[in-house]
């Protein structure tokens, strides 16, 4: 068995579990166990099209997927598989604007 790592931000869509173990040989084997599984987790990860989302990032034993065999990465006994979403943007705090505009940043 593997098992796969779920984030926090995830785990409302997995029975609140931070681990779920699937039996498979490849990512792609797992993914689909996984989203069998929860299906309400398959509209966090993939596009309707079935492609896994762009913001989605999955690794292997911390070895990123997109430098090995993607999802026909294969597994073996043991493995794990960490689900990583990408954060981006952000936004200036109401509160810093004052201090910044003293200080002229």
């Amino acid at each position: 068995m593997s098992k796969i790592h779920i984030p926090t931000p995830l785990r409302q869509y997995a029975g609140k579990q931070s681990t779920i173990d699937v039996k498979a040989s490849t990512v792609a084997e797992a993914m689909t166990a996984l989203v069998s599984a929860h299906p309400d987790l398959k509209r966090h990860l993939y596009t309707d099209d079935g492609k896994l989302r762009a913001f989605v990032n999955l690794y292997v034993n911390d070895e990123d997927i997109r430098y090995l065999q993607k999802e026909a990465t294969a597994l073996n006994e043991g493995d794990n598989i960490s689900i990583v979403p990408s954060i981006a943007g952000g936004s200036q705090s109401q509160n810093l604007l004052p201090f910044r505009a003293q200080r002229g940043i």
